[in-house]
């Protein structure tokens, strides 16, 4: 994967930026999975496999099958579980979980979940919060017993709270965390994380913004809320969600646990990069609040059902109703409390994930008991999952995420003149500029523009980055509605 674009997924889905060193194993040939491995079989399953479609659909194209589009993106295995009628009707693996012994992915491998990890943290504290021990918008410091965020009069002078924490709204730099740590590696605590304090190689985590005053996204501050939750309860993090969240659910194939445990690594996935096994197998992430759950794709749905049930007023949920319609409540630019919305007429919440060698994602309804849970094992799964989400959809009636489009739209010059210019929005930077031939993008730091393909005459499409921006009918922003989660760009001017 070119640097740009991985350097774009990792800002666009906040996770790491870089991946381990390139000494990677080479695969070996290994012949197909028996089909028995990976579940169960059903019309359900064979529509994935043969009814692959991308975002757009050209005149006389053919859907793909899941193999060719798994070797296209080479990704070894992919995981899925699909939730129906507030139930998981089906999950299911495919391909490979490693690609040195040919082991195969089956319903309970465990992979990596990356930033999806954001989503635990924030019910977990959320639990808290109900139980009187943190105060949601409360200044974070007052929690804090083993280190304290410094004070910042200019940019933070009422402190941070940590409801700006789980939405990303307090200002603090440190998006991801690019270091790959690896197995046997020296790890560092979660105060030299911190503080940027070797072996850390990151930057420390202080206030560039205006706390509360626009979505910034920042691993960071998940770092921030990991400390607190741990010193109010008097607890490691990774028992304090086991306790929590975890256990609870019946989430028996996951753990926070660094290095993982034998019932973890007994099917686990390794993670993947160019079609060859990353070095030491996968990262190791101390970052676990914002990035360190290993689970499985049936373990995802749990949380998104539990979340589901209690949105529609059900009680004996991890939150009550009212906080979790908090957590769904939008705070800044489409996002509320550890979750991407998407709130149009149909509302849905979910996130991304993006580990080196494994990318996943989740969405779910808040108005019904659908969603889709998919995690793979391989640098260049996102797109992968956007078919196979594109796929699931279309077969159980999910038009808002199902309808692709049936062709580039010819737009004019004067069309596409009017979502030129500079636009920034949770740590991106992005310019349009329009040409006779079209509507190209860069983003910042890229080496070169891109021709985006029009779907309309206010969507526009990357095909390389995979990601579909919908400008705002006067232009003024652009929202990313697929591809990636929702982010909101808005036009400002061009830097000097």
């Amino acid at each position: 994967m070119p640097q740009a674009r991985m350097t774009f997924c990792a800002l666009l889905l906040g996770t790491i930026a870089a991946y381990p060193a390139i000494a990677q194993a080479a695969p070996k040939a290994c012949a197909a999975p028996s089909i028995a491995i990976g579940g169960p079989s059903n019309a359900h399953t064979a529509y994935v496999e043969t009814s692959l479609r991308p975002a757009v659909i050209r005149p006389g194209e053919q859907p793909l099958t899941l193999v060719e589009d798994m070797r296209r993106y080479d990704v070894p295995g992919i995981s899925v579980a699909v939730i129906h009628e507030g139930k998981i009707a089906w999950a299911r693996g495919w391909g490979l979980r490693d690609l040195e012994s040919c082991a195969p992915v089956t319903p309970n491998t465990t992979f990596q979940a990356a930033s999806i990890s954001k989503v635990i943290t924030a019910i977990i504290a959320l639990r808290l919060v109900e139980q009187g021990k943190i105060g949601l918008d409360r200044n974070i410091n007052e929690a804090l017993r083993s280190w304290q965020m410094p004070k910042d009069d200019k940019l933070a002078p009422h402190g941070i709270t940590l409801r700006q924490l789980l939405s990303h709204t307090a200002g603090l730099g440190v998006h991801g965390f690019d270091q790959a740590y690896r197995p046997g590696d020296v790890l560092p605590t979660v105060v030299q994380i911190l503080d940027g304090l070797p072996p850390a190689d990151n930057q420390p985590v202080r206030s560039v913004l205006p706390a509360g005053g626009q979505f910034e996204y920042s691993g960071g501050g998940y770092m921030v809320a990991q400390l607190a939750l741990s010193d109010v309860s008097g607890m490691p993090f990774a028992e304090l969600a086991q306790r929590e969240v975890l256990g609870p659910l019946g989430m028996t194939r996951s753990a926070f646990a660094m290095p993982p445990s034998p019932k973890i690594r007994a099917d686990m996935a390794f993670g993947s990069a160019w079609g060859k096994t990353i070095a030491g197998h996968y990262a190791v992430m101390p970052q676990l609040a914002p990035a360190g759950l290993w689970t499985s794709a049936s373990d995802l749905a749990r949380v998104l059902i539990d979340l589901q049930a209690s949105a529609a007023g059900e009680n004996g949920h991890r939150l009550s109703p009212a906080m979790t319609r908090e957590m769904m409540t939008p705070v800044k630019d489409n996002w509320g409390l550890g979750l991407a919305l998407y709130p149009d007429e149909a509302p849905r919440f979910g996130h991304d994930g993006v580990n080196p060698g494994f990318e996943s994602f989740m969405i779910a309804y808040r108005g019904k008991g659908e969603g889709i849970v998919v995690m793979t094992n391989g640098g260049d799964g996102r797109r992968l999952t956007a078919d196979v989400v594109r796929a699931v959809a279309t077969d159980y009636g999910w038009p808002e995420i199902a309808a692709p489009a049936t062709g580039e739209k010819t737009l004019s010059l004067a069309e596409l003149s009017r979502a030129a210019g500079h636009f920034e929005g949770g740590g991106l930077k992005v310019d349009f500029e329009a040409r006779p031939e079209g509507l190209f993008g860069r983003l910042a730091g890229a080496p070169a523009f891109e021709r985006l393909m029009a779907l309309s005459p206010v969507s526009f499409r990357s095909e390389t980055m995979g990601i579909t921006c919908k400008f705002a009918p006067d232009f003024s922003s652009c929202t990313i509605i697929e591809g990636g989660p929702p982010m909101k760009l808005v036009r400002s001017k061009t830097p000097a």
